[in-house]
């Protein structure tokens, strides 16, 4: 036994931290995945298509292209919401829709992403961060909100000032920042930074 307790000790600890850092990187797999959908959404915000109306435009000229809604989401988390047109290809939404003239709002496409508390978890019971929560618009053009990850502890997204930008460019920064958990002994902040592409 003497000899034994360290040897069954130390692959005690080895199998633990081999289940640890499956976890960890389970957490930032899914975190990448959601930066690359934040990021096309802040790329495709503002998209205006040449053929698009009149009426869509006057549309335009009322919503703004993005917006960051400060400390409005589970534990302070920021959210943000983003407009553009239909392009002439194939656009989706944040579940892999198709999005067509039936998935918009005043021929706009709605895309928010927020972090609320996980649904289906009564009060009172310990959870494991938030869920990130995508926004889009079904057939109908009504809003549905679809669970991309859990495990979010907040979501925080600040606009760049950068002085290299140019005033005139109509492009800005954006920083996105993921901080996730485990519940227990994990916890993870990744940050991305995405730029808008599109010219008002």
């Amino acid at each position: 036994m003497v000899l034994l307790n360290p040897l069954l000790k130390t692959s005690a600890d080895l199998v633990a931290k081999q289940i640890q850092h499956e976890k960890s990187q389970a957490l930032i797999s899914e975190a990448e995945r959601a930066f690359e959908l934040i990021g096309r959404a802040i790329r495709m915000a503002g998209y205006r298509n040449i053929k698009s109306s009149q009426k869509t435009r006057n549309h335009f000229s009322k919503n703004p292209d993005i917006e960051v809604q400060k400390k409005t989401g589970y534990r302070g988390s920021d959210a943000i919401v983003v407009r553009h047109e239909l392009s002439n290809g194939i656009d989706f939404d944040c579940i892999g829709n198709v999005l067509n003239m039936e998935r918009t709002k005043n021929e706009l496409v709605y895309l928010g992403f927020l972090v609320d508390r996980q649904a289906g978890i009564p009060k009172g019971v310990k959870v494991n961060g938030g869920s990130l929560v995508c926004q889009s618009l079904d057939r109908e053009g009504r809003m549905q909100n679809t669970t991309l990850m859990n495990g979010v502890n907040s979501l925080l997204i600040e606009e760049l000032k950068s002085s290299m930008q140019s005033d005139q460019s109509g492009q800005n920064l954006y920083r996105v920042e993921l901080q996730m958990t485990d519940g227990a002994a994990l916890h993870i902040k990744l940050e991305r930074t995405f730029s808008t592409r599109n010219l008002p």
